[in-house]
């Protein structure tokens, strides 16, 4: 049974070397070329590797983009991950971004719009987590800058690492439909989240299952070279590890793009 493998294709961005506490919007999202025509160059590189690749291998860059901060990771030093709230703060279950989280939401929406006066190339398909803090910033971050007939795809598997803190339950299909008409839903999320174990929390092993399962679909169906998601810190995680790509610390309202290599053996 054939099988795809993952490589991050280095040389093109500073994220590449990790780092403990990454910066959320470096410059150029992290481009180490600096030069006017730089997406342009990039474009060309990333079309060449996919023109001159054996049957089998594929080239995607992903822009992976982290929700804005929510309510939960306000309350993050001393709340009780396993209820709602603290008669303060509402973390639980699926909460809602805070008014930073909205500005960091903007801040790279304002990123993209500086980019895109050099050309940086847009994604051609979009994917969200289903948790409103996900959906939200990607509403903000890509208003204006993605035609609005271009819906992003909300998924189940992007979800945030499942289990035990209420702040990873999702709400009801229907909420996310009638919340965020504006966005498409995969048919595999059901109605309630039967997924969501209050005693049980998802290890870095199943997640990462997830994750690779997710980049098998997109590289199996997808013809599109520039992908973007809107997720969460243990999913960037997920991600990072699955591609074999240094562990980068992603803040809340961050970006980093990746040059992934699959190869089907």
């Amino acid at each position: 049974m054939s099988q795809r493998s993952y490589e991050v294709v280095e040389g093109f961005f500073v994220q590449e070397g990790g780092a403990r506490l990454g910066e959320a919007l470096p410059p150029r999202f992290g481009l180490i070329d600096r030069s006017d025509d730089r997406w342009k160059a990039f474009r060309q590189k990333i079309d060449h590797l996919n023109a001159s690749s054996p049957a089998g291998t594929q080239y995607k860059v992903f822009f992976v983009g982290r929700h804005g901060e929510g309510f939960h990771n306000v309350a993050e030093a001393n709340y009780w991950s396993k209820e709602n709230g603290d008669g303060e703060l509402i973390w639980g279950p699926d909460p809602e971004l805070t008014m930073l989280g909205k500005d960091q939401a903007k801040a790279a929406h304002d990123a993209w719009k500086r980019e895109c006066d050099f050309d940086i190339p847009l994604p051609e398909k979009l994917y969200s987590s289903p948790l409103t803090r996900a959906i939200h910033t990607n509403k903000i971050t890509f208003d204006s800058i993605i035609p609005k007939s271009q819906r992003t795809m909300i998924i189940e598997n992007l979800r945030e690492t499942n289990g035990v803190h209420t702040c990873d339950k999702r709400r009801t299909r229907t909420y996310i439909e009638q919340t965020f008409p504006d966005f498409d839903i995969e048919k595999e999320l059901i109605e309630e989240d039967t997924l969501w174990d209050p005693e049980v929390r998802e290890t870095h092993p199943e997640i990462d299952v997830r994750m690779r399962r997710v980049l098998n679909m997109i590289f199996d169906k997808d013809q599109e070279q520039f992908i973007s998601f809107t997720v969460h810190g243990g999913v960037v995680s997920a991600v990072l590890r699955v591609m074999n790509h240094k562990q980068y610390i992603l803040p809340t309202g961050g970006v980093m793009p990746i040059i992934v290599k699959s190869s089907v053996s």
